[in-house]
């Protein structure tokens, strides 16, 4: 069964991201499925081969390193914790990059930590890096960094749902499916032999306002190798669809579950955003903290910018004020000294001052590298009025 909003969605989701859980991922005792892994691994590769970029955020590291250990419980030691999901973490890459390379791919392994994204540099890196694994055909597997992130262990908040949240707006992906080990946000919670209903469609104002849908959506408590639950997964969903963009809420069990809900089937529970996609990152990168420092660009640039959306090259920038790093936010100002924009700087004002008004190909020749064609990228760029 599919509608025509899902299959819009299905049609338009260029930039897809993934989360999956532990408990889709391993045995009631712990050790990592391996079919379940490869299975998802065959879906992934089937994604990009059709010209999407494909991001998956999974945990499973603590459980495949409680299952390798052959332990009985997950440990309440902070130490234990971190040491568990070191050795669970290369059985979870690995097993990645096993089932990927049947289909050419390979799995490209990002540890991060909530610390990268409010970082600005940080940020701007891993989003460029991102994008660089995407080019070079490869898959990121994306998780917390478990073992020098002390805080993330002893929360019971489900973080990898926060925190792929978190890429998605990074990403500006226009599709986040939350894989679980339920169908969906339920009706009610299941009771008796009657099997429960799953709502097929939630507003970001449902969730925003309606408590009862997280009340309602809490089932399936399964074995304590994971943290969070539906409560962290309509966090998470909230935190997308209020930026814009769209979420899916599915089994993880089901076969094929990404093909379908990539084929515009009516798979899981879709949770609608606001009606713009840009305003939201548009707006927190306008209104960031004091820009560092001043580009003033040429009529030609200005024009590029406020009527093209283009990105800001350095052969229309004419002068450089201020001291600012990479992944600085700058205010980008015309020859009539008008603010028309602001972003994140993949240059420091020094480099910046060197390469101003130069074609890209002589970065490399300015600097010694050119690690990016543009000083701004239209992504981190928002245009003011």
């Amino acid at each position: 069964m599919s509608d025509t909003t899902r299959q819009s969605l299905a049609a338009m989701a260029d930039t897809v991201v993934v989360k999956v859980g532990t408990r889709v991922l391993t045995h009631p005792n712990g050790a990592l499925d391996t079919r379940r892994v490869a299975g998802l691994a065959d879906q992934l590769a089937l994604l990009t081969s059709e010209g999407r970029r494909v991001l998956l955020v999974s945990s499973g590291a603590v459980g495949a390193g409680i299952g390798r250990l052959g332990l009985e419980h997950r440990p309440t030691d902070l130490a234990e914790l971190q040491a568990v999901a070191s050795v669970g973490q290369s059985c979870l890459i690995e097993a990645y990059n096993l089932a990927l390379e049947n289909h050419g791919r390979h799995a490209a392994q990002v540890l991060l930590t909530a610390d990268d994204f409010t970082d600005r540099s940080r940020y701007l890196n891993v989003r460029n890096t991102l994008f660089a694994l995407f080019r070079l055909g490869a898959v990121p597997i994306v998780n917390e960094n478990d073992v020098v992130r002390v805080d993330e262990l002893q929360r019971n908040v489900g973080d990898n749902d926060r925190l792929a949240a978190m890429v998605t707006n990074l990403l500006r992906a226009p599709l986040l499916v939350l894989l679980s080990d339920v169908e969906g946000v339920y009706e009610s919670m299941p009771s008796g032999d009657e099997p429960p209903v799953v709502i097929p469609q939630i507003d970001i104002s449902q969730i925003a306002s309606d408590s009862l849908v997280q009340s309602r959506a809490n089932a399936g408590a399964g074995p304590q190798l994971s943290v969070g639950g539906m409560g962290s997964k309509l966090d998470a969903a909230r935190l997308v669809a209020t930026a814009g963009e769209r979420v899916i809420i599915a089994s993880g069990r089901r076969s094929n579950v990404l093909v379908d809900i990539l084929a515009g089937k009516q798979v899981g529970t879709l949770i609608m955003g606001a009606e713009s996609t840009t305003n939201s990152r548009k707006r927190w990168i306008g209104g960031a903290a004091r820009c560092e420092g001043r580009l003033i660009v040429d009529e030609g640039a200005s024009r590029a910018l406020c009527e093209r959306g283009s990105s800001l090259l350095a052969v229309g920038i004419t002068r450089v004020t201020g001291q600012f790093s990479r992944g600085d936010a700058v205010a980008i100002v015309d020859g009539q000294g008008i603010e028309i924009a602001r972003g994140l700087s993949n240059y420091s004002a020094d480099e910046v001052a060197k390469i101003a008004g130069a074609r890209a190909d002589r970065i490399a020749d300015l600097l010694g590298q050119r690690p990016y064609i543009e000083v701004v990228h239209r992504d981190n760029l928002a245009l003011l009025g």
